[in-house]
């Protein structure tokens, strides 16, 4: 990877700076997605093209693991490495300040109220379930 520096910030943009892979990740991290199929069914509808290069490049930097789905070969799950489940934090951190700051957002009081009282808790929660999937 070319890099412009060597702020964090700017390389942590360089990976997932982008409209669509903090989506991938939120995904598989949050909503319990893991096949290729699943993902494209997202709401924000990514394009079959950008999500392959979105994977491929996720798995390439370790962020995510390609395996192959126990129930029927042919198929492939994807599921967030070590680094992956590291990101978990800094989602929540988006989603929180997002969910104050937008009138619409899709997420309820509760997630906010919980991330806001016991956020320990609901990282160790979303971290055992991220590991489970």
């Amino acid at each position: 990877m070319n890099r412009r520096s060597h702020c964090p910030i700017s390389f942590a943009l360089e990976l997932f700076g982008d409209r669509w892979t903090l989506l991938v990740i939120r995904d598989l991290a949050l909503m319990g997605k893991s096949s290729y199929t699943d993902l494209l069914c997202s709401d924000e509808g990514i394009a079959t093209n950008i999500l392959a290069e979105r994977l491929a490049r996720l798995e390439q930097r370790g962020i995510i693991r390609k395996e192959r789905d126990t129930q029927d070969r042919r198929r492939s799950r994807y599921r967030l490495t070590e680094a992956g489940l590291d990101l978990i934090p800094v989602l929540v951190e988006i989603i929180v300040w997002g969910a104050n700051n937008d009138d619409e957002s899709a997420i309820g009081p509760e997630f906010v109220r919980e991330a806001e009282t016991d956020r320990a808790g609901l990282l160790a929660r979303l971290r055992a379930d991220g590991l489970q999937l």
